[in-house]
Order: structure tokens, then C-alpha cells, then sequence
């Protein structure tokens, strides 16, 4: 079994996660820690502070300082996983294809330094690409089974491309090249796939693996899928530039979920139900939206349920944990709570024993 000693219930929390990605079962988790109100799970020295942000995001040794600390300080209550967070900014993958990232005060941004004329393919020298096997190896260094180290959220397809080109050259190439898109994708999807079976190799835990993004865990090999640009593209558009591409990455994945972000993504819901093969779906309703534990979304997780997909509602408060399960049940649920102490975490699993 995975070792993740600074978890004490994490036997419990184990058997969750697996009932839930069978469809049978209740996830209480957040994204993210908050720290514990109770002693630090080992004594760990803080470290100094970063010179600045490159040093706060892209020294590998510091981060791993840094992550170790915090976590040797965060609580690990209910379902909440003990993991490293090793992202390099949302979209990492096209930084490895040969973007620039740039670290800001609360997350990294990616610039595109590519055209579609550009050949894709993956260079062992590119600095980013080794900037995150040492970031991973320096935390799996200070891990020593205490907690797991996450698999960075690399994307794909063509929010990769969006990465790497620019949104306006990816949505115009749909427009003029659509034989060449198609291509494209393919490579990235190779590329991912490469990518992402060296990452497993570092991390994996007897086959057992987390997912920085949205607090996931399987036995074998699990990652979030997305594709944000969709909101800008017709349904017909989807079926043929994104959902072939998500199809092939949750066949070769053991587990799969889905980040359906924003209203004007749920037009291609259908679609993505139509992938046997994907295992979850998690809702992110988008800035001025009512987040994940408000009613008027229970029709669309009855719906994703429906369909045989486990559910992520996100950003769900405390008052809204029961209704939402009495109103959708616990069955195939994983609920990202906005936690906001440990008192609320004690309350959510008290609501949460009524279900389970």
C-alpha cells in the first residue's frame, strides 16, 4: 500500500477513494492544505525566505524545503491527501514543448515562444523539462514515505497548443488548417503520454500515484484531463479536435477525471459522457457563478451520475454539504470542500458518517 505516514487514517481515506472511483462511494477532501491546529506531524526547520519569485518557483531545492515544511504542518483530516505539490504553473507541458514560464506573486504564467510552423517534440535539454524531474526528485528526496509526491498539472491537447502558440494562431489553425491541428494533437498526445510515464516512474508509490490538481489519487495512473479553450469552439468542433484525444488518454490511463470549467463548457457535456472510458467528471462553474455546492447544479451531477461518471463538485461550504447529499446522494461523490479550519473538517465528517 502507498506509504503516506504523515496521514494516520490514510488505510480509511484509501478504501474512499477507491469506492468512489467504483461509483459506490463518499470523498470528503479539499484542495490544498490548511495547517493543523495540533502539533506538526515531525519537527521540521522553516526555511529562509525566497530571494524572489524565480527563486520562490524554480529552485528546486528551496520549493522541496518549502513544501516539506508546510506539510509537515498541514492537516491531513478526513479524506485530505498528504502530497507535494509539484505544479510549474497550469499547463506545464508546453513549457516542456518549449514555452516560457514566469513566476508571479500567486501562480506561474505561461508565454508562447512557438508558431504552428514549429515542429513539436520533446528536447531532453529544455530547461523546463528538467527543472521538473528536479523538482520531483527533490521532493521525493525529503518525502521518505511520509507523504506522496503530485504529478504536475501538465495539460494537453489544445490548451497545450494555446500554451505554446497563442490562443488566436490555435483557433485560427482550426479555422484554416484543420488536417495540420489534427496532427499537432497527435503529437502532444504522444508527447503527454512520454511525459507523463517518466514522471510516473519517479513518483509512483508501488503503483500508486496522486495528482497534484484537484487532490486525486488511484492505484495506477491518474491525471485531470481538461480543455478550457473549449468554451471558444462549437460542439462539432469539440467532437473532432478534443474528444478523440481525451478518448485516447483515458484508455491508456487507469483512472480519469474530467475538469469542466466554466458555463459555457457544458455545451460539450454530452460528449464528454459519450467517453465510456472516463471515469469523473469535476464541475468548476467560473468566476461570478455559484460554486460547486449550490442547488441549481444537482440536476447536472444527478445527470453526470446518470451517465456512470463519479462526481468532484468543488468549492462546496460547510451548510451546503448535507443538502447536496441528500439531494444527489453519497454514491460516486468525491466533495472539494472550502475548508476553512479544522473545526469545519470535524463537522464535515460528522454530516459525512450519516452517509457513509
Amino acid at each position: 500500500m502507498t506509504p503516506m505516514l504523515w496521514k494516520d487514517n490514510w488505510e480509511e481515506s484509501r478504501q474512499h477513494y477507491l469506492d468512489w472511483w467504483a461509483g459506490r462511494g463518499l470523498v470528503i477532501t479539499m484542495w490544498e492544505h490548511l495547517e493543523t491546529e495540533g502539533p506538526p506531524h515531525e519537527d521540521v526547520p522553516c526555511p529562509p525566505p525566497a530571494r524572489d519569485l524565480h527563486h520562490y518557483w524554480f529552485d528546486p531545492e528551496w520549493r522541496g524545503d518549502n513544501i516539506h515544511y508546510r506539510l509537515s504542518r498541514s492537516s491531513f483530516k478526513a479524506d485530505i491527501l498528504a502530497v507535494a505539490n509539484t505544479h510549474l504553473g497550469p499547463g506545464s507541458l508546453a513549457a516542456i514543448l518549449g514555452a516560457e514560464l514566469e513566476g508571479g506573486p500567486d501562480t506561474i504564467w505561461i508565454h508562447p515562444r512557438a508558431t504552428p510552423a514549429d515542429p513539436i517534440r520533446l528536447d531532453e535539454d529544455n530547461r523546463w523539462w528538467r527543472l521538473h524531474l528536479d523538482l520531483i526528485r527533490a521532493c521525493k528526496k525529503r518525502s521518505q514515505g511520509r507523504y506522496l509526491v503530485g504529478c504536475p498539472d501538465l495539460i494537453e491537447g489544445l490548451d497545450t497548443l494555446a500554451g505554446l502558440w497563442g490562443t488566436q494562431p490555435v483557433l485560427l489553425e482550426m479555422m484554416d488548417h484543420p488536417d495540420e491541428l489534427e496532427q499537432a494533437l497527435d503529437a502532444v498526445n504522444r508527447i503527454w503520454r512520454e511525459v507523463f510515464e517518466r514522471i510516473y516512474s519517479e513518483i509512483n508509490e508501488n503503483g500508486e500515484m496522486a495528482f497534484c490538481y484537484f487532490s486525486l489519487w488511484a492505484p495506477g495512473r491518474v491525471a485531470k484531463l481538461q480543455s478550457d479553450i473549449s468554451g471558444m469552439i462549437s460542439p462539432r468542433n469539440f467532437r473532432r479536435f478534443v474528444r478523440p484525444f481525451i478518448r485516447q488518454q483515458c484508455q491508456w490511463l487507469d483512472y480519469s477525471l474530467y475538469h469542466l470549467d466554466g458555463m459555457e463548457a457544458l455545451r460539450h457535456l454530452d460528449a464528454l459522457l459519450e467517453i465510456e472510458e472516463l471515469d469523473a467528471i469535476q464541475w468548476t462553474p467560473g468566476i461570478g457563478q455559484p460554486q460547486g455546492g449550490d442547488p441549481r447544479w444537482y440536476d447536472l451531477y444527478r445527470r453526470i451520475r446518470a451517465a456512470g461518471k463519479a462526481v468532484m463538485p468543488s468549492g462546496v461550504k460547510l451548510a451546503e454539504l448535507q443538502p447536496l447529499l441528500d439531494a444527489i446522494g453519497p454514491a460516486g461523490v468525491n466533495v472539494l470542500m472550502d475548508f476553512r479550519s479544522e473545526r469545519e473538517i470535524n463537522a464535515a465528517l460528522a454530516i459525512a458518517s450519516r452517509y457513509r
